[in-house]
C-alpha cells in the first residue's frame, strides 16, 4: 500500500518567511525544541546520537529562530519512521507542521527503490491522528493492523 497525499502546502501569508533547512539540526536546537513541547528530557549524549543516527532531518526557522523540526529514522530500505515532529506551541496552525511533514515524506519517496515499497510509520500523539491522516497515514488498529506498542527502558 503506497502513501498518497494530495494536499497543497503553502505557508500562511503571515509566515511566508519560514525557511526549511535540511540536515542542519544541532544538539542545542533539538533539546530546546523538545523542551518547548514538554517532551521527555534527553541527555546531551542522547541528543547527539539521535541526530547522528537519523537518516534525515529538517528544521523550520522563522526569522532565524527554530520553530519546528522533524526527523526520519529507520533502515532506509524497508522501513522509515517520522520521529520527533515538533512545532512550538505558539506556531501551531501556521502550516509549519505541514511543511515539515511534506519535506519528510518527499525525502522518503526519494530514497525508495524503484519498483519497491517503503513503509513510512509514525507514532501520533494523542488527538493528532487527523493531522497525519491528511497526508495518507492510516490509524491503527484497524481491520488489517493491530495497535502500535511502546516500551520505555530506563537505566
Amino acid at each position: 500500500m503506497g502513501i498518497a497525499y494530495e494536499i497543497a502546502i503553502e505557508p500562511s501569508k503571515d509566515y511566508d518567511n519560514i525557511e526549511l533547512q535540511e540536515n542542519t539540526l544541532d544538539v542545542e536546537t533539538y533539546l530546546s525544541l523538545r523542551k518547548a513541547v514538554n517532551w521527555r528530557k534527553l541527555t546531551v549524549n542522547q541528543a547527539k546520537m539521535a541526530i547522528n543516527n537519523c537518516l534525515y532531518n529538517v528544521v523550520a526557522y522563522l526569522d532565524g529562530e527554530p520553530v519546528g523540526m522533524g526527523r526520519i529514522v529507520g533502515d532506509g530500505a524497508v522501513i522509515c519512521y517520522i520521529q520527533d515532529l515538533i512545532v512550538v506551541p505558539n506556531m501551531h496552525g501556521k502550516k509549519i507542521g505541514s511543511m515539515i511533514i511534506t519535506r519528510l515524506i518527499d525525502y522518503v519517496k526519494s530514497i525508495t527503490e524503484e519498483g519497491s515499497t517503503m513503509m513510512l510509520d509514525l507514532m501520533s500523539a494523542l488527538g493528532r491522528d487527523t493531522f497525519y491522516e491528511k497526508f495518507g497515514f492510516i490509524s491503527r488498529p484497524n481491520d488489517n493492523l493491530g495497535p502500535g506498542m511502546i516500551q520505555y527502558i530506563t537505566k
